[in-house]
């Protein structure tokens, strides 16, 4: 069977004849609308009916105008927007059986047996109750002659599909739930303005953030800020917590330290399940230290604002799969909720998802507290494990003494994230007894010496920094090799950490290279990828792509709104990235282009062409803009001017052109939430594995590290669901080193998503698809998941 006949393609599936509702339901979550956008696109591409349900559950209920057909042009503009267009409502007569009743008389009338639910837990388990009722509630119908004995035998199923939209992340059996990145953001946007203001004036400041029951946004804002003290309510703090965490502070304000963030979870408790308030915490502070303390309570500011680019890509690959579910699914399916894990999505049965979440609850009702971290999944633990690594400094008397040295550097272009890493680097590498040593400028400043030793405090504050603190340069080092061993000798560096985008591989490959003729260079070689271009073999994602992301949609949301009460017009969007694509496609997906032009993907002039005309057509309905990415390079002739003039001539009468280059504003800017997190962790995890390589390479009768084999030079990387490492001599074969571009790139088919959502014509496989998963609890080491912060 060739590789071809294994493959799936959705073309294979209709949903003619078939009609879906979609709703939205509970707290609204930032890419709610992206979500819904998804549905509806891709319902009508496959030919099915789709139906917007307003007002969530209680829409369902009351019926009449709140169940409308939608239309393709009845979600445009809907990408950017935050909360829910088609509303949310709590809704007591949906629990009670007459409402359902009510609800499932609406559905029928309609021809509507595919519901496509977007809300919390709470929102899907009323979901999967009412698919269970399902078949009695047409049976009362008939019965009470609202619905005949044919209409009940024509709609006898009734499948669900649920997608997690809460910004608390609480939901079992997803990495991310949507809305979860851009409440980060919210949250990050505040503390990092919040910091100027206490660093000015000398203040404690106690930020009160939302999560319910859940510690995953406290958390996470506590690590990708570096706050002194966190309270979360899966694992409260021991007794004697307030003595401890005064003690810190005192400590902190010693060392020079002009501010201090304490981040407290709205749901946060005690050992004995009593509350902890920010203004507890608050009168703590100022009673026992006297320290100015102010209290700011971020509330409902989390849940506002524009979805982030991680939200609308999630929401729409998630939307689209959740379709994909509903067409493949059969009467025996179980209801299943549309997951993220690592950089997948599965599905997994809904209600064992919801039973996980409920098993947290009782857990920490229970005093079960480390269960309950378990219980939040790997990604969860992860947080918490590097937050403690990070956050609290051991007595020198408790570290464990290596004797072993090792360098951190940057190598090639700045990215958002870097010091980040740097700053989870050192102290993770401090926190195992080593000695840290900072390079500055690349392998350009190594070769000249520019080498100090890092201590613990030097990198506080590093985290919300943008750019390369250490410097950094394009510089390989196969010219300065001799130069490069003399200072690894002077001084007695054991091992090498290098932080970089395609320029770092180089680098790693020539140091190995060079291990033939120096041993200085037999040494565990780490690379941790950090590009905005995203173009390094061996990872799907890489530090700082995440932030140009945001910046290049940030930037086409305003480039949009410009034109809007004027005349049709087409703006064409140059994006960074070489050779690769990333930018220019996935920028497109998150930002609602109708075009990206990549150089993975030739095109000729019968294309551009093609294009026009569709957009012509698309200009002659109601909507007024249109959006076509380019990367920088993605073709010598066909240049940004090129497509500008060509789309400009050929839309005469009918639409205007403008022109944008997009330029370095991606690559500046204070870090991402996600970049931040995902260089914290993955820089953690590479200290630990030099570590461990250290203690296996030590020769103990020789004094010296020895380490030639290929598994001691390695890049970390995320691949699909797991973080690996893998020898960078294994990635030559997947590199195209011409144009610095992996010869497989998985983002690549995420390109037909785009072009479905814009309505053209394409082939989308989905092969990955379909297979229903179970929640698994402990999944094992090799395939955590980092990349959901």
């Amino acid at each position: 069977m060739s590789q071809t006949d294994n493959k799936r393609f959705f073309e294979s599936l209709s949903g003619a004849g078939k009609a879906i509702a979609v709703l939205t339901s509970g707290g609204d979550a930032q890419g709610m609308n992206a979500a819904v956008r998804a549905v509806v696109r891709m319902g009508i591409y496959v030919g099915a009916k789709v139906y917007f349900v307003h007002e969530g559950y209680q829409g369902m209920v009351d019926g009449g105008d709140n169940i409308k057909e939608a239309t393709w042009e009845s979600v445009s503009s809907m990408l950017q927007m935050g909360g829910t267009v088609i509303g949310s409502a709590r809704c007591k007569d949906f629990r009670m059986h007459e409402g359902r009743l009510k609800a499932a008389h609406n559905l029928v009338q309609r021809g509507i047996t595919n519901l496509c639910v977007i809300g919390g837990d709470g929102s899907l388990t009323g979901a999967n109750l009412f698919r269970e009722e399902w078949s009695g509630l047409l049976a009362e119908l008939v019965e009470q002659g609202l619905i005949d004995e044919e209409a009940s035998q024509k709609y006898s199923a009734l499948h669900i599909v649920g997608m997690v939209g809460s910004i608390d992340n609480d939901f079992c059996g997803t990495d991310m739930t949507i809305g979860t990145d851009s409440a980060l953001h919210r949250i990050i946007e505040v503390v990092d303005a919040i910091m100027t203001t206490a660093q000015s004036h000398q203040r404690t400041f106690v930020l009160e953030v939302m999560g319910r029951h859940c510690g995953y946004l406290a958390l996470v804002s506590a690590l990708a800020c570096g706050a002194d003290w966190v309270l979360i309510p899966e694992m409260p703090p021991e007794d004697g917590w307030e003595e401890k965490m005064c003690q810190k502070l005192s400590a902190k304000r010693a060392g020079m330290k002009r501010l201090n963030i304490i981040i407290v979870a709205e749901g946060a408790i005690d050992r004995n399940n009593q509350p902890i308030t920010s203004e507890h915490v608050k009168n703590l502070v100022v009673q026992r230290l006297g320290f100015d303390t102010r209290v700011t309570i971020l509330g409902h500011v989390q849940r506002g604002g524009t979805p982030s680019a991680f939200d609308r890509i999630l929401a729409s690959r998630m939307g689209v799969e959740a379709v994909l579910a509903l067409l493949e699914t059969t009467a025996n399916t179980p209801a299943c909720v549309v997951s993220l894990c690592g950089n997948q999505s599965v599905r997994l049965p809904l209600m064992e998802c919801v039973q996980m979440t409920q098993q947290v609850q009782k857990a920490m009702d229970e005093k079960r507290f480390e269960e309950a971290v378990q219980l939040r999944g790997r990604s969860f633990e992860n947080n918490l494990k590097t937050y403690k690594l990070l956050a609290h400094r051991k007595p020198e008397s408790e570290l464990p003494q290596s004797n072993f040295n090792v360098a951190v550097l940057n190598v090639g272009a700045p990215a958002a994230g870097m010091n980040a890493a740097v700053r989870s680097a050192v102290r993770v590498g401090i926190s195992e007894g080593h000695k840290m040593f900072a390079v500055s400028d690349g392998f350009e400043g190594f070769y000249k010496g520019q080498i100090k030793e890092i201590k613990w405090a030097d990198v506080g504050g590093w985290t919300g920094q943008g750019g390369s603190l250490l410097g950094t340069k394009r510089t390989l080092p196969a010219k300065h090799i001799d130069k490069i061993a003399e200072q690894m000798r002077k001084y007695n560096i054991n091992a090498l950490l290098v932080i970089g985008g395609f320029e770092a591989l180089e680098c790693l490959l020539q140091l190995y290279e060079a291990r033939s003729s120096y041993e200085e260079f037999c040494i565990p070689l780490c690379m941790l990828p950090a590009t905005i271009s995203n173009n390094v073999p061996g990872t799907n994602l890489s530090i700082g792509a995440d932030t140009a992301l945001n910046a290049i949609v940030e930037t086409c949301d305003r480039i949009k709104q410009s034109a809007s009460g004027t005349k049709h017009r087409v703006f064409i969007i140059e994006t960074m990235g070489g050779y690769c694509g990333y930018l220019a496609s996935v920028g497109g997906l998150a930002s609602g282009a109708d075009a990206a032009y990549i150089f993975e993907e030739p095109f000729d002039i019968k294309d551009l062409q093609s294009n026009v005309e569709h957009l012509t057509e698309k200009m002659k309905t109601s909507i007024q803009r249109g959006l076509i990415l380019r990367n920088e390079n993605s073709n010598e002739n066909y240049t940004t001017d090129f497509i500008y003039q060509l789309y400009s001539e050929e839309g005469k009468g009918v639409f205007d052109c403008r022109k944008n280059v997009l330029g370095h504003m991606q690559q500046g800017g204070a870090p991402s939430p996600f970049d931040r997190n995902f260089g914290t962790k993955i820089a953690a995890k590479a200290m630990q594995w030099i570590s461990r390589k250290l203690n296996e390479s030590y020769r103990q009768d020789e004094g010296r590290v020895f380490a030639n084999t290929e598994d001691s030079a390695c890049l970390l990387g995320m691949r699909r669901r797991a973080l690996l490492f893998q020898p960078v001599v294994q990635l030559r074969d997947e590199t195209d080193f011409v144009h610095r571009i992996p010869k497989e790139q998985w983002w690549l088919k995420l390109r037909p998503l785009m072009k479905i959502l814009a309505k053209y014509k394409t082939s989308y496989d989905v092969s990955d698809s379909g297979q229903l998963e179970h929640v698994v609890l402990n999944r094992p080491k090799e395939s955590e998941a980092m990349a959901a912060i």
